[in-house]
């Protein structure tokens, strides 16, 4: 573990390897698991502002959950998360023609529509960072629907940290993350990030 500023992070982060591969997966990540995708308490109002801009990106049985629950539910564990179609699907998750799915706010983010990029979580995956009071912690999270991601990521070796750079400097700011340039670097110097 490194502890910058406030944030601690795992040896992981840095040294394991991932790059996605939606050819392979298909964005499984955004369809499997049993709970939707974490949400800042911030971000409940953007996810409301952008859903006249992708309402119709969406499927009928999405927005019926949305005129039921809205954007967000509070799982069992307490924790705020989109709200999700028949126990899996996020609602904001769309299929394109050959059944990948993507999201419907990031389409609408990359094709000028919106300034809100999506959750951040999502932006940050595999990375979970858990909010523990005085501190956060940054984790690397394994999950079988990455396999190939990890797979690609250790053919170009390039580190998890590298590969969510954008969304690391949207979430810690740019100084903190040259700083964790700077651990990095240093960690591997000692070889102290080999697998």
């Amino acid at each position: 573990m490194i502890q910058i500023d406030d944030v601690v992070v795992s040896l992981d982060v840095l040294r394991e390897k991932f790059l996605c591969d939606l050819k392979a997966c298909h964005g499984e990540c955004c369809i499997e698991g049993d709970a939707g995708a974490p949400v800042e308490l911030d971000e409940v109002e953007q996810l409301e502002e952008v859903l006249p801009v992708i309402w119709d990106e969406l499927s009928e049985e999405a927005r019926a959950v949305i005129d039921k629950q809205g954007v967000v539910y509070t799982d069992e564990e307490g924790d705020l998360v989109t709200s999700i179609v028949n126990g899996k699907d996020c609602v904001f998750t769309c299929y394109d023609e050959k059944g990948c799915c993507y999201c419907a706010i990031e389409k609408a983010y990359r094709e000028g529509k919106t300034n809100f990029y999506k959750p951040v979580s999502c932006h940050l995956y595999p990375i979970r960072v858990g909010d523990y009071g005085p501190y956060k912690a940054v984790n690397y999270h394994r999950w079988d629907v990455c396999k190939a991601a990890v797979l690609l990521g250790k053919k170009e070796n390039l580190p998890v940290y590298k590969f969510l750079k954008e969304p690391l400097i949207r979430k810690f700011g740019e100084e903190w993350y040259k700083e964790l340039e700077i651990a990095a670097a240093e960690l591997a110097k000692q070889g102290l990030l080999k697998d």
